[in-house]
Formats: C-alpha cells, sequence, structure tokens
C-alpha cells in the first residue's frame, strides 16, 4: 500500500527572522484522506500549507512529495473590482505552477553559466514554453465546464466580480473549488467557507464527501469539520499533534489531554510561581473544558423546558395574569420593501421571553432586513409590536459603538463606571483579551479582537434582547466557543443572525429560515430543523474491489462498470453480497478509510 502516500513532513521548522513560527510539525497525507488543521489566528497553519505546497521552504525538516496534483484554494480578498471571473477560476493549481517552476530553474542554471549542457537545457525551455500555451487553450475549455458545473453561464468570463449578485460571486468562488479538484489528488484550502452562506457551504460539504480527492483544510468552521474532517492536525505553540476522527471527537479527546497535563503539572510543580504559570496557561486553553460543557447546559435547558407538561391547566391561568412580561416582540403581516421592490412579507412572529433564535438563510435573501425591521431602523409595513419593557441592545459587524482611540478597558468602564476596573479585566478575560491587548488603543486590535470587545460591551449593558448580526465572523475558534459560552448564560432575548451552523446548535433553539421574500420557522436546533444528527458521518476502515463484471447493487440503486474500484465497509458487505457470490468482485488488497452515514450505513455506499 506503499503507493498510497502522497505528501509526508517530518518535523518541519520555520523561523522568520527571531520569530519561530513552527518548531516541529509533521503530518503524511494519504489517498482518501480528509484532513482539518486547525489552530489560533497567528499560529502557522497558513505558512504550514505553503510549504506543504511547495511555496515556501523549511527552514528543517523534511518533504515527501510523491504528486504534484494539487488543487489549492487560498484565502480569497473580496476587494473585486479589478478581477475578473476568469482571474478569480484562476487555473488547475499544480500543474502550471511546476511547469513554471522548472522554466525559472532553467533560466537561474543559463544566468549562472558554468558547465551546463546549453543545448538540453535550450530544447527543455522550449518544449516547456508550448506545453504552458496548450494548457491555456485546455484551460480555458475546464473553466467554461467548471461555471456551467455550479450553474453560471460561460458569459460571464470576462465580466469584472463587482458587478455581478452576491450568489453569482458565492457560485464563481465554487467553480474555483471544481477547477483545482477535478484533475487532482489532493486539494489544499483555507477558509474555504468564509463567505459563502449555509445553503453553499452544504453543496460544497456534498462535493468534498464524493470528491476523489484527499482534502486538507484550515477552516474556522466546526460544522464543516466535523462533516468532512477524518483526522485533525492542530498547531499549537509551533508543535503539532494529530486527532483521528472529526472536530467533535477532537475536542472530547482534547480535554482528556488538558485534565491529564493538568494532574502531571501539579503533581510536579510544587512551588507557588510555577503553579500560577500553569494556571495562566490553562486559563489559556481552558476553551476545551467549556466548550462541551456549554453544549450539555444548553441540553439540559431544552430538557427543563419540555418537563413542564403535566401542570399545564394552572400555568395558563397564571402566564394570562402577567401576559405583558411574556411577550417581547410580535408582528403580523409584516412587510419591507426597499428601493421599489419587496423584500420581505407575510412576516408573522411572536418571539417571547428567553427565546434564542437563530435566523440563517442564502446570501441577499433579507437576514439583516428583517433585523433591521424589527427593530424600527428601516420602514415597514403591517404590525410591529415591541414590549415597551424591551432593552435592546444591537451588534452589527461594523462596531459602531467603539470609539478606536480608546482601549478595550477605558471602553467598557465608560459604560460600567470608573470604579470598576476589577469587573472590566474579568468579562474581558472571558472573551480571552488579556494583557497589553487590553491596554493598547483599539485600533491596533484584529478585527476578530475588536468583535470580541463590542460583545463584551453588549453584554455588560443593561438589556435583555440582544440583537446580534453575524457575531462570530473574524473570530478564532476558542474566541467563539467563549462567545458561545456567554450566550448560553445569558438570560435575556437573543436574536442572531448567522452562517455558523455550530452556532445555531450550540446557542439557539428556535430558527427562522429567510428565503424567496418569506420566513419559515422551526423551535429546535439547525441540525434538528435539517433532520441531520450532529455526527452525520463515521469513519470505517474500507477493503478494496475492483469489478470484473458489470451488475446493479439493487439495494443502492448504484450501477458499476467494468474495471470500477469500490471501497466497501464491513457494514455495506450485505448489500453487495450476491454480487460477491457471483464473483462479479475481486478483492484488491488495498484498504482505505472510508465515510459512512451513520443513520443510514447499509443503504449508503459513496465511492
Amino acid at each position: 500500500m506503499g503507493s498510497s502516500m502522497l505528501i509526508k513532513a517530518q518535523s518541519i521548522t520555520k523561523a522568520f527572522g527571531p520569530v519561530k513560527v513552527l518548531k516541529d510539525v509533521s503530518l503524511q497525507i494519504n489517498r482518501g484522506d480528509s484532513i482539518g488543521l486547525i489552530g489560533v489566528n497567528g499560529a502557522g497553519k497558513s505558512t504550514f500549507l505553503k510549504i506543504m505546497l511547495g511555496e515556501l521552504k523549511p527552514d528543517t525538516g523534511e518533504l515527501i512529495r510523491n504528486t504534484d496534483r494539487i488543487g489549492y484554494l487560498e484565502q480569497f480578498a473580496e476587494s473585486s473590482a479589478d478581477y475578473t471571473v476568469r482571474d478569480v477560476l484562476g487555473r488547475p493549481y499544480g500543474h502550471i505552477e511546476n511547469i513554471k517552476r522548472r522554466l525559472r530553474e532553467i533560466e537561474d542554471m543559463m544566468v549562472a553559466g558554468g558547465d551546463i549542457d546549453w543545448n538540453a537545457l535550450a530544447e527543455e525551455n522550449a518544449k516547456l514554453e508550448s506545453q504552458l500555451a496548450k494548457s491555456d487553450m485546455d484551460d480555458e475549455e475546464n473553466l467554461k465546464k467548471a461555471l456551467e458545473k455550479v450553474g453560471l453561464s460561460a458569459d460571464l468570463m470576462d465580466r469584472t466580480m463587482d458587478s455581478l449578485s452576491g450568489g453569482e460571486r458565492t457560485k464563481v468562488m465554487l467553480s474555483r473549488i471544481v477547477v483545482q479538484a477535478d484533475d487532482c489528488d489532493l486539494l489544499v484550502m483555507d477558509e474555504p467557507t468564509s463567505h459563502l452562506d449555509i445553503n453553499t457551504v452544504e453543496w460544497l460539504e456534498d462535493y468534498l464527501i464524493d470528491t476523489h480527492c484527499s482534502v486538507l483544510l484550515i477552516s474556522h468552521d466546526r460544522y464543516f469539520l466535523d462533516k468532512i474532517a477524518t483526522r485533525m492536525l492542530e498547531i499549537d505553540h509551533g508543535k503539532s499533534r494529530e486527532y483521528k476522527g472529526n472536530y467533535s471527537d477532537f475536542i472530547m479527546k482534547k480535554m482528556l489531554d488538558l485534565d491529564r497535563m493538568e494532574k502531571e503539572y501539579r503533581k510536579y510543580a510544587t512551588q507557588k510561581r510555577k503553579q500560577e504559570e500553569i494556571a495562566k496557561q490553562l486559563h489559556r486553553d481552558q476553551w476545551y473544558m467549556t466548550t462541551h460543557k456549554t453544549r450539555e447546559k444548553m441540553i439540559s435547558r431544552m430538557e427543563e423546558k419540555e418537563k413542564p407538561e403535566e401542570n399545564r391547566e394552572i400555568t395558563v391561568r397564571i402566564q394570562a395574569a402577567h401576559k405583558s412580561g411574556k411577550n417581547v416582540i410580535t408582528t403580523k403581516g409584516l412587510k419591507v420593501d426597499l428601493g421599489g421592490r419587496t423584500i420581505l412579507s407575510g412576516v408573522d412572529l411572536d418571539i417571547h421571553k428567553g427565546d434564542k433564535i437563530g435566523i440563517f438563510g442564502s446570501n441577499g435573501e433579507g437576514k439583516s432586513t428583517l433585523v433591521k425591521a424589527l427593530l424600527g431602523i428601516i420602514p415597514s409595513e403591517g404590525d410591529l409590536w415591541v414590549a415597551p419593557g424591551a432593552k435592546i441592545g444591537y451588534y452589527s459587524q461594523h462596531h459602531e459603538r467603539l470609539d478606536l482611540k480608546l482601549t478595550a478597558e477605558e471602553q467598557l468602564l465608560q459604560v460600567i463606571g470608573k470604579d470598576r476596573r476589577a469587573d472590566a479585566r474579568q468579562m474581558l478575560a472571558r472573551f480571552l483579551l488579556f494583557g497589553d491587548e487590553v491596554d493598547r488603543p483599539m485600533s491596533t486590535l484584529s478585527g476578530g479582537q475588536r468583535a470580541r470587545v463590542a460583545l463584551c460591551l453588549l453584554l455588560l449593558d443593561e438589556t435583555n434582547v440582544l440583537v446580534l448580526d453575524e457575531p462570530t465572523n473574524y473570530l478564532d475558534i476558542p474566541a467563539k466557543h467563549a462567545v458561545e459560552e456567554a450566550l448560553v448564560e445569558y438570560d435575556g432575548t437573543i436574536l442572531t443572525v448567522t452562517h455558523d451552523r455550530y452556532f445555531l446548535d450550540t446557542v439557539c433553539t428556535k430558527m427562522i429560515e429567510v428565503a424567496d421574500g418569506r420566513i419559515r420557522t422551526f423551535t429546535g436546533t439547525y441540525s434538528e430543523m435539517k433532520g441531520r444528527p450532529n455526527v452525520r458521518e463515521i469513519v470505517l476502515d474500507a477493503d478494496e474491489y475492483r469489478v470484473l463484471s458489470p451488475f446493479t447493487n439493487w439495494v443502492t440503486g448504484r450501477k458499476y462498470a467494468k474495471g470500477d474500484r469500490v471501497l466497501i465497509t464491513p457494514p455495506e458487505q450485505k448489500s453487495f453480497e450476491w454480487a460477491l457470490n457471483q464473483g462479479k468482485l475481486k478483492k484488491t488488497g488495498g484498504r482505505q478509510r472510508k465515510k459512512v452515514g451513520v443513520d443510514k450505513e447499509s443503504k449508503k455506499d459513496d465511492q
């Protein structure tokens, strides 16, 4: 099975000047692998990707690459006035890059002179130049096909990105992935979902689950990692550790690791200063400990809510007396027109005290419009009633409330009072803001750090209704968990617009989907609404078979042609029994890990 290894990196180190970004990172990627790469912002994830791709040379360590067929999708900046669709689609990354790299090497050799075979080099140079020209023509064909695959017309090729609608832009980003994946063994992606809405991400997930490529990706989208990844590589303080399974498995294992470390530390650390150091380190890593507690807390709350069935009659009488307190926002037949067209209509909502509502839908469908109409920021027709006692805190992605000349601490003290420094510090620490991050002007903070200060402000304000627009954008994973934990504990009402399905599952107990100018509501988490268990796939070892003569698997309705290779996991053996008995399949001796749907093992045989 030696041939299944695509790339192997062993003990890679990389420093930029005095800063050691990577101290000891190793990873082997085999065929069929789907690997999530995680670590806090600035941990060196992108650097490591570039080393795997051969764009950066490591300082020490070894790198073996058995394939040049690599697709690469870098983080993409949205400033798109200068880019045409053709520019964005790019070209299949590996194969062109390799020709160009070799051309550069030849040029360097010729410039350096010395003892070289001029004729052979000139000849190779000419051959590569003509390959490059030919691949230009082939590429054009591939680009058209990729656009068609996601439902766009090839006429868009020379349009600039900013002339497209949001939905078209998203589809261009997807066809960019298709261009890369079609012809490669490994697809490397740096935050592929960051500008995508939920529907588009789900298209991408299904595409990646079905693709023959191995996948290596950096992502902060935990739901995406849960569905796609079969292994996780964490880069932490310059070193890597590998965990089998998806994101949720990783969290559980990581917590056990931390528990064990803490016990070991305490055993050896007798003096006080050392104990304090440990406490600090663990506080930084604490988010692993809290993440699944947050989920457990939410689940137990939901169960509590469902219990009081038996004494229903009594409660009805009591509630009638306090009716004013229960409803927070009510709408009937709400309609919003903007610029002469109807964005939303027929919106009937009854939002109660303590509801945690998640709002999602495709880009440009009117999620933010709905929120602004409820807040009265934009005019609407129909009935809209907001409880007089509602004290609303609004979080937008632009953080208008922050005064960037101030430090984070000064900003909080303005709200809660000058004498409450300790409270301010404690609150900021809860949102993983420490030390100089709290003491320097906010103009010097990153987008994610500012977002956390703004959320902090909201939670310290005396509000009972929080309206949040994309609260987890720009946050890395530990910060997302910190925010979620705080919101689960918040006992007021929450309305939040988000593309983050993990957040929807962790924080929200009611859903509003916005599509085609209407809304659809659902009580429960996102996964329940979609009828998906939180973990949809498990990974099993599968045996590889070759098809000797054509047949149909009647259980799945899938046809197999002679020469096909099929991976069969133990639970699927049964559905292939007939074909096996008839001698239509032959074992090749190969084994691979393969994802299988948990709830429908026998039915699914994704190859």
